[in-house]
C-alpha cells in the first residue's frame, strides 16, 4: 500500500551516519548490521534521535554499488569520528509518498514515485557520474520499530526525495 505522492518542503536537519557501499543482494544485511551500531553509538555519546532512522542513498548504480549513509536526525551538530560522520539534510522541496508493507516491496513503491514525478515533469536533485546517479538527498525513513511491530508486512517507510531547486 501506498499513498498518493506530495510535495513537502523540509527544513535543514542536522544527522549522524555511517557511509557504506552495498549492492542489492547485500544491502538487506548491511542495514540490519548498521541501524543497531548506528542506536549503540548514540546511546554511548548521549546523544538522542530527533526521529526515525533512515537511509541516504547517495550513488546509486542498481548494477553495480550503491553508496549509502545509514543515518538518525539529531537536534543540533554532533561531534563525529572516523566511523559515525555527521552531515545535514539540505532544505528544499521534497516528493514524498507513504509505503506500508514489506520492505522487499519497496523497489516497486520506489520505481512509483519516480514515474509520478516524471508524469509531471519534476526534476530531481540528481546527476549522472561515472560511479552512477548521485543524489543531493534520496531518504528512505522506517517509521517503524521493529521491537514494537514484527510483521514486515506492516512497516512504515517514508520515501522522501529532494527535487530540483
Amino acid at each position: 500500500m501506498q499513498t498518493e505522492p506530495e510535495i513537502v518542503q523540509r527544513a535543514e536537519q542536522p544527522y549522524v551516519a555511517i557511509k557504506a557501499s552495498v549492492t542489492m543482494e547485500t544491502i538487506g544485511t548491511v542495514l540490519s548490521q548498521l541501524h543497531p551500531e548506528m542506536f549503540a553509538w548514540l546511546d554511548a555519546n548521549g546523544v538522542r534521535p530527533a526521529g526515525a532512522p533512515f537511509s541516504k542513498y547517495n550513488v546509486i548504480d542498481m548494477q553495480r554499488e550503491l553508496e549509502i549513509e545509514v543515518g538518525v536526525p539529531v537536534a543540533e551538530a554532533v561531534v563525529g569520528d572516523q566511523r559515525f560522520r555527521p552531515g545535514v539534510l539540505a532544505a528544499g522541496n521534497y516528493a514524498r509518498t507513504i509505503y506500508t508493507g514489506h520492505p522487499s516491496g519497496l523497489v516497486d513503491a520506489t520505481a512509483a514515485l519516480l514515474e509520478w514525478a516524471a508524469k509531471r515533469g519534476l526534476a530531481w536533485d540528481a546527476s549522472d557520474t561515472p560511479q552512477g546517479e548521485r543524489w543531493g538527498c534520496r531518504l528512505e525513513v522506517y517509521e517503524t520499530d521493529p521491537r514494537e511491530e514484527p510483521d514486515l508486512n506492516k512497516w512504515e517507510t517514508h520515501l522522501i526525495f529532494r527535487l530540483a531547486a
